[in-house]
């Protein structure tokens, strides 16, 4: 007869021995058996309960559309100088003082905040009737100081931050009440928020307005508690969270936005934070000014970070460089290629790096230190990434805990219990983090290891070890997750919870016995096995002969069966479950009350946690970067004024292709900016763009490239036209989406910026498409943009004729006769060189390779040669073209390598006479350019 078997791996916090009342070994209770765990699937969407770990799963961070949560208790006292009632007075009547927040065993230590305030409107006062025009109900006005400063801003600030998965994602929107101008902006900050700060010491605002939720009285963000210390002299005003709404922010845009600058909309459409803030604003503006904006009379821009360049939507899109276009579930992407992270902390920083790429050199450079280091020091990458493995999220720990319960419920109590046993695993591993990095040498590793030398880690980690078990640790699974949390507290610190905890063990013995006896009953061989959503409850795995009449006793109900498997259960079980959750609320309760006392004491210390959250993210960021260089031969790059790579290629094409992707060379300086590059349909084009933005952006978030040798210079935004779809959501057809794209890019190019425009104008007739490209062409020529521009129209490629700073590249194809069909077929070899292509009308000839008549292609043959011969024929350089042109590159060479060349002095000079050597052959030549233009 089969004997029942618990199958579960064995907890290891101690145990209370139902006997004796004694602490018995870290191996649990006395059902010290193998327990089968059944994972139960949450819904999707549905956010992560309790006890799971942070980083583990959990709903996406909610959009600023969301419901207001309400606003805090009624009856506070209104503001008597509140600019509600005056708004004459606003500025001169508010008031600040400190306010304690009501703090119980639970809460946090006692705080210091500005006082809140509320208005008379939130509260219906009558007196408002004076105001005809609806008005949004507000929640509560704060000011942290009286003093207005003495130059008078009037610069007003919305911000909101995202919720959840979403924190650390800013939205921005600030409006001068003196310019009728807004400026949008959007980027991910860390839990320093430096960017944000920094950002609105350049608005220097009059007022800053966040959602009321952000400063819940006893429980505000870190993000208003910072601004709030950073800027005493600004009024804070909250209001109800569903006016940050995206899409009437969008519609703002729409209606208020100068049609010259209407292609900020192509940008923020799915920048939900900063679209919610703008409503928010707006809808206060017009509030506080009692006026509306008449429609089209606002500019308004976006701005990214000042710190990291800015990659459009679009771009990052026609990239892939999150997003795979063809299947969104595959991470065929520049995030897939680069992320070998292992907390997601650290794979969020690698996104949002990849997002908005650093424009700092000394920042990339140290971090390319840091890489290089890891990538000749064995022992120093594989010991980080043994520890740096062990990391939960320590960012959404870190704010679960600071948020204080409203009402002390049974989730709260095991949240709280869930979270602190995260907090001890988070701190057991900073000393091990310290070992692995003791011998790093790079500046950056260093200031890491110098954060984690702060005392406040010590003395959080025994404050909590004098109240939890030195072996209750995060363990896979929910029930050794329960267990964990039942058995978190040391004994003898409460009498009554180690009762608790006795009753709690011999109902699992009875549980388990009673399955035993079960089994033996009825001889079948039953095991215990357990789910967060059912509790106990028995499995068998038979055959269905051995069972008689092919049914269970008629003593099981609740029976699903699985293949050859069954999960079932009994009256009697249920209620032994029942007695089990009574018990378990019994022990939660009285551990809660425990561990908020202790992080009552614990709080003061607990901000050393953002520093520790940002040295893992950063560190598992660096780590995932020489974990791709070692799957690969990439290189370290340099940053100079010029764009050089030599044997560069594609990193997305190298994952997906069984062999190494052709690789090619790249070259472009002040001198020569532009590129024009041509070839026949699936020459290679298209991907060899896309090569040189990923390679830009790689090298710029601190990450080695894939080439034999790089050089970059820093753009500071980065541009693609590369898509030929229509729209439908915006009615725009496929040269319509072309002119708006293309716009955007006229709008707000500069000389740092890098421009990858892939056959423009193709949507629309050749002599058009032809005129629009040489008018967009020329207007990039007059900035110093670096700019590679793919085209089918031949014709384009006489405009070196009249820009020295064009260069003419093209990829090479070479023609094979095909034996079976006695015809010549295109192989291309994807290889760049230099020159126009000598491809002529490879239109027609893939035409002719494919089914149209034969007779038609000889006519199309016929007047492509005629239509060609009338266009070219005045397009031809002359010899002081050709000598002009000699002298303007000797020249930017020359440029080049007085601000760049590191040669020795007699490689100088050997490189020097080169180059004169060169320019001299050159004249020659142009000498005899007639007798070329003659034929």
């Amino acid at each position: 007869m089969l004997r029942p078997e618990i199958s579960s791996a064995s907890p290891s916090a101690p145990a209370v021995s139902p006997s004796s009342g004694e602490t018995r070994s870290p191996q649990g209770p006395r059902y010290n058996f193998r327990l089968q765990e059944t994972p139960q699937r949450r819904p999707s969407g549905q956010v992560a309960s309790a006890s799971t770990p942070p980083g583990t799963s959990g709903a996406a961070g909610d959009r600023s559309s969301s419901s207001s949560l309400p606003c805090p208790a009624p009856g506070s006292r209104p503001a008597q100088g509140s600019y509600f009632g005056n708004k004459r007075a606003y500025a001169e009547n508010t008031v600040a003082s400190n306010f304690t927040f009501g703090a119980s065993s639970s809460s946090a230590r006692d705080t210091n905040y500005p006082q809140t305030l509320k208005t008379p409107l939130s509260t219906g006062n009558p007196q408002r009737s004076s105001y005809k025009s609806w008005t949004p109900q507000m929640g509560y006005s704060a000011s942290s100081s009286s003093v207005i400063s003495a130059h008078c801003p009037s610069v007003i600030v919305a911000v909101v931050e995202g919720r959840g998965l979403a924190r650390g994602e800013i939205g921005m929107a600030s409006i001068d009440l003196k310019n009728p101008q807004i400026i949008l902006s959007q980027f991910a900050d860390n839990t320093t928020y430096a960017k944000v700060i920094t950002k609105l010491k350049i608005l220097s605002p009059l007022e800053i307005i966040m959602s009321n939720t952000a400063c819940a009285v006893g429980n505000s963000t870190k993000l208003f508690t910072l601004i709030t210390e950073n800027f005493k002299n600004v009024n804070f005003t909250t209001i109800q969270r569903k006016y940050f709404n995206e899409t009437k922010g969008l519609e703002y845009i729409e209606q208020l936005c100068i049609a010259e600058f209407s292609t900020v909309l192509m940008e923020v459409q799915s920048k939900y934070y900063c679209l919610a803030a703008v409503a928010a604003l707006l809808k206060y503006v017009e509030f506080i000014q009692n006026s509306v904006y008449a429609p089209k009379s606002l500019k308004i821009c976006f701005q990214g970070s000042e710190q990291t360049a800015m990659i459009d939507s679009s771009s990052a899109q026609n990239l892939e460089l999150l997003i795979n276009n063809q299947d969104c579930r595959n991470n065929h992407t520049l995030f897939g290629v680069l992320n070998y992270t292992k907390t997601p902390g650290g794979s969020r920083r690698l996104r949002s790096n990849i997002l908005e790429p650093l424009i700092d050199v000394e920042t990339i450079n140290m971090r390319l230190d840091c890489v290089q280091e890891l990538l000749q020091d064995e022992e120093l990458f594989f010991g980080l990434q043994s520890v740096i493995s062990r990391f939960l999220d320590t960012e959404q720990l870190l704010s679960v805990l600071v948020q204080i319960p409203k009402q002390d419920t049974v989730n709260a109590a095991e949240s709280k219990i869930t979270n602190l046993i995260y907090l001890k695993h988070t701190l057991e591993l900073v000393d091990p983090l310290k070992i692995a990095m003791k011998n790093c040498n790079t500046p950056l590793l260093r200031a890491y290891y110098g954060s984690l030398e702060d005392k406040r880690f010590g003395i959080i980690l025994e404050k909590i070890k004098t109240v939890i078990n030195d072996d209750a640790r995060y363990m896979k699974g929910c029930l050794n997750m329960r267990t964990q949390k039942c058995y978190a507290v040391r004994s003898n610190i409460n009498e009554f919870l180690d009762i608790a905890r006795r009753t709690y063990t011999e109902i699992v013995d009875d549980i388990a016995g009673m399955i035993s006896q079960l089994g033996e009953k009825y001889s079948l061989p039953l095991r215990t096995s357990f789910s967060s959503a059912r509790g106990f409850f028995i499995q068998m795995t038979t055959d269905c002969l051995a069972l008689p009449n092919d049914q269970l006793p008629s003593e099981f109900i609740k029976i699903s069966k699985v293949k050859n498997s069954y999960s079932f259960t009994s009256a009697d079980l249920i209620k032994m479950n029942e007695r089990c959750q009574e018990s378990l609320r019994e022990i939660y309760h009285m551990t809660y009350m425990i561990v908020c006392k202790l992080l009552s004491e614990i709080y003061e210390h607990i901000h050393c946690l953002y520093k520790l959250s940002d040295t893992v993210s950063m560190l598992d960021m660096l780590l995932s970067f020489a974990h791709a260089c070692t799957l690969s031969d990439y290189v370290r790059p340099e940053f100079t004024d010029t764009l050089a790579i030599k044997q560069g290629w594609h990193p997305i094409l190298e994952k997906i292709s069984a062999e190494k992707p052709i690789a090619n060379n790249t070259y472009i300086t002040e001198g020569s900016n532009f590129l024009i590059i041509t070839g026949p349909n699936m020459s290679g084009k298209s991907t060899y763009l896309k090569q040189i933005a990923l390679c830009q952006i790689m090298a710029q978030i601190g990450s080695y490239v894939p080439a034999e040798y790089s050089s970059f210079r820093i753009a500071k935004q980065i541009f693609t036209r590369l898509s030929t779809d229509d729209d439908i959501e915006t009615n725009s057809s496929t040269f319509m989406k072309e002119m708006k794209e293309i716009a955007y890019i006229l709008h707000n190019a500069n000389d740092k910026s890098l421009i990858l425009i892939d056959e423009l104008g193709r949507g629309t007739n050749t002599e058009e498409g032809i005129g629009i490209c040489y008018a967009v062409c020329e207007y990039l020529l007059s900035l110093k943009a670096f700019t590679l521009f793919a085209t089918h129209f031949l014709e384009l490629c006489h405009i070196d004729a009249l820009y020295l700073n064009v260069e003419n590249m093209h990829f090479e194809v070479q023609h094979v006769k095909n034996t079976s069909r006695n015809k010549e077929a295109i192989l291309y070899t994807y290889k760049l060189s230099k020159g126009l292509t000598e491809e002529k009308n490879y239109g027609l000839k893939a035409a002719e390779v494919s089914s149209l008549p034969p007779s038609i292609v000889l006519d199309a043959k016929e007047i492509t040669t005629q239509i060609t011969r009338q266009i070219l024929q005045n397009q031809r350089s002359t010899p002081e073209m050709e000598r002009q042109r000699a002298v303007y590159h000797l020249a930017t060479r020359l440029v080049q390598t007085a601000r760049n060349s590191q040669l020795d002095p007699d490689s100088l000079r050997i490189y020097l006479s080169n180059l004169k050597k060169k320019y001299k052959e050159d004249f020659p030549k142009t000498e005899q350019v007639p007798g070329k233009t003659e034929e």
